[in-house]
């Protein structure tokens, strides 16, 4: 950590009326040509309140739509605000790291493009980090989504806890947290990316607070239940062995059941004199063979990321960059 890094945590710890916090805020963006002008104007109206110098980061994350062109002039006509477009669509995981890479301050906050999560709670947002913490989450009070996806939410944050060993499961992408922690995966160059395991690999300080999240009311939610899904299998075979130890102890229940069985079987041909018929092998095998199936399935997605990790993909690639057309802080 460096002095100045050290002289910050002091002085939030203390609860210091006035630090001197610099914050990059990290936006990714799809399709959010109608939604990032409020977003960008919203917060050029807070941020000033809050930080001594800071810097909006919009990375495109390959919008169809004229997202690039509407980030190429807010880079023009507001102040603070830089944009990245990325050569195709990688993902908003992908765009963010994009975002925590090119981040100059030493607080980093990410946040949606969608106007769900309100730049008006980041004071609330900032108070609970000055306590001490790495990692704050900004939580909704409420779900505003539709059931499946809050129940695959509240399935992948579970699983993201348990994976990250935190206690909290209120985990999402409103988030602050010291831009130093991205030097514990700056050798990270999987391009199966997911943001929250990452900052787990740097810290265990995590905390988080309910806001209220505004329901989205421009365009549609990019995730869908199969994206959910295919989330949650990433998360789990990406970032944990817990799939493979419970393979290793579904094995091992059915090797002592299997050895049960053996003893019963044992016990009717002394004791009786006979076996049971072919029905009662015939399930036995069945069993038998799709734990073994099961097994081998878990094993051959752990193959199959091997082999893409090995391929050397890119987690993101720029295309072109637009500066910001001022960058200054509150005290000029």
């Amino acid at each position: 950590m460096t002095s100045a890094a050290a002289y910050m945590r002091v002085k939030m710890i203390n609860n210091d009326p006035s630090p001197d916090f610099e914050a990059s805020i990290v936006i990714p963006v799809y399709n959010g040509a109608d939604t990032i002008p409020e977003l960008a104007d919203r917060l050029s109206r807070v941020c000033p309140t809050l930080f001594s110098n800071y810097e909006i980061i919009f990375i495109d994350d390959g919008s169809p739509d004229p997202s690039w062109a509407t980030i190429q002039r807010l880079t023009a006509t507001v102040p603070n605000v830089v944009g990245v477009r990325l050569r195709r669509n990688f993902g908003q995981h992908n765009a963010t790291l994009c975002g925590i890479r090119a981040a100059r301050f030493p607080i980093t906050i990410t946040m949606d493009d969608d106007l769900q999560h309100p730049p008006e709670q980041l004071p609330a947002l900032l108070d609970e980090f000055r306590k001490g913490y790495d990692v704050v989450y900004a939580v909704p009070k409420k779900l505003p989504h539709a059931w499946w996806r809050n129940l695959g939410s509240r399935m992948i944050k579970l699983i993201l806890s348990k994976i990250m060993n935190i206690p909290i499961q209120d985990i999402g992408a409103f988030r602050i947290f010291r831009t130093e922690l991205r030097d514990a995966f700056a050798d990270y160059h999987s391009p199966d990316v997911y943001i929250d395991p990452l900052l787990s690999w740097g810290t265990t300080s995590f905390s988080h607070i309910a806001v209220e999240e505004k329901p989205r009311t421009v365009g549609e939610s990019n995730y869908t239940m199969k994206s959910l899904i295919k989330a949650t299998l990433s998360i789990m075979t990406g970032y944990s062995t817990i799939p493979l130890r419970l393979a290793s102890m579904l094995g091992f229940f059915f090797l002592i059941f299997g050895v049960i069985v053996l003893i019963y079987v044992l016990y009717i041909a002394i004791v009786v004199g006979s076996i049971p018929g072919w029905p009662f092998l015939a399930s036995l095998v069945s069993l038998f063979s799709g734990a073994e199936l099961f097994s081998l399935g878990l094993i051959g997605e752990y193959l199959a990321r091997m082999y893409v990790r090995t391929m050397d993909r890119p987690v993101y690639l720029v295309a072109e960059r637009s500066a910001a057309a001022e960058t200054k802080g509150q005290g000029e």
